[in-house]
């Protein structure tokens, strides 16, 4: 689901960090305390080598992820998407996966979606599958009707650019409008379909999976190569392989940079270790504390409502997350900052890393 985002200012401390959840205790919420287990999630770990991992053996960890990186590349979709595919093969098993991404272009000019869109070509054990999302240049979470005045223009550029990929994938997959909402279903019922990301217009995001694990190779180098002649960032995901297998995975040419991704269950009082053990490039988020809007605001609009902990290389700070705006905008950022102590800025997530 889109949530609506907001960040603090500037670096803080992790004693900085403590203090906040101890303010919202005094509030009569329940944050996580200094020795509570958590979950940290880690991305954009760079490394020289895949057993770098090896420095956070002393947290249990899941979901780890190796990510091969290549930042303005030109090259020949269809030719390194057959090359993972090809080593996938030797390796693959129950567990594993593996996933290509690419941006596309839609080439309608859009005013509330952004015309550079994200295609995934991924690999699991017995299928494989193709996955397209659109990214907005606004959240507008499920529930709010903060732009319902411009709900058919919404409607009308996400059919459009929706159909744009469909079409240029050649997928049996119907568009509609359906109670003031962008409906997606392929022809065949039973084809395993997924619609996901939504907001207050629809899904942002569907996925199409097919029993032949080639089907999709030629397709999908068709949607990248709308992108052209821009360079473009490419990213495969691996996940659940061997270490002989991820071997062969870096052979592909051209060469990757390497980064993870992954969870680490800790308690919360090791988030500064963990921090240095993915410095410089890393970035980790963990809950802080969760709860429903009108507990604090009774008279507002239900909400739910996640403070978190982010650290990156320049030290610590507070995010906050809500999957739709309790208060009318103009009270909004005030509100948080008074909740949470500090100065706050609005800051989405990314759609595509």
């Amino acid at each position: 689901m889109r949530e609506r985002r907001w960040e603090t200012r500037g670096p803080m401390t992790f004693t900085q960090v403590l203090a906040v959840g101890e303010r919202l205790a005094a509030l009569g919420l329940k944050p996580a305390v200094a020795a509570k287990d958590v979950i940290c999630y880690v991305e954009e770990w760079s490394v020289e080598a895949p057993e770098d991992f090896d420095s956070l053996d002393a947290w249990s960890t899941e979901d780890v992820t190796l990510v091969h990186v290549r930042d303005g590349w030109r090259g020949d979709f269809f030719l390194l998407a057959g090359a993972y595919h090809t080593t996938y093969l030797h390796y693959q098993n129950v567990g594993t996966y593996c996933s290509i991404s690419h941006p596309w272009r839609i080439r309608e000019r859009m005013k509330l979606h952004e015309n550079r869109s994200m295609l995934w070509l991924g690999f699991r054990h017995a299928h494989s599958f193709l996955r397209v999302r659109l990214h907005t240049r606004e959240v507008v979470t499920p529930g709010e009707t903060r732009d319902d005045a411009r709900r058919e223009q919404w409607l009308d550029e996400r059919r459009t650019a929706f159909l744009e990929a469909i079409t240029t994938v050649g997928l049996p997959i119907e568009t509609a409008i359906e109670k003031g909402q962008l409906v997606l279903r392929p022809n065949d019922p039973t084809v395993p379909f997924f619609c996901s990301w939504p907001d207050a217009f629809g899904p942002c995001q569907f996925e199409y999976n097919t029993s032949d694990a080639y089907e999709f190779l030629v397709p999908a180098s068709q949607l990248a190569a709308t992108y052209a002649p821009e360079p473009a960032g490419v990213r495969a995901y691996l996940t659940g392989f061997s270490d002989e297998a991820l071997a062969e995975f870096a052979r592909i040419e051209p060469v990757a940079h390497l980064a993870y991704r992954c969870s680490v269950h800790c308690p919360l009082d090791d988030l500064p270790e963990i921090r240095s053990a993915i410095e410089p490039d890393g970035r980790l988020y963990a809950t802080l504390c969760e709860f429903q809007t009108q507990e604090l605001i009774p008279d507002g609009d239900e909400a739910s409502a996640i403070i978190g902990v982010v650290g990156s290389r320049t030290g610590f700070g507070i995010e906050a997350r809500l999957n739709k705006a309790p208060l009318k905008e103009d009270l909004m950022a005030g509100w948080l900052e008074r909740l949470i102590g500090e100065p706050l800025v609005y800051a989405p997530l990314p759609a595509f890393v």
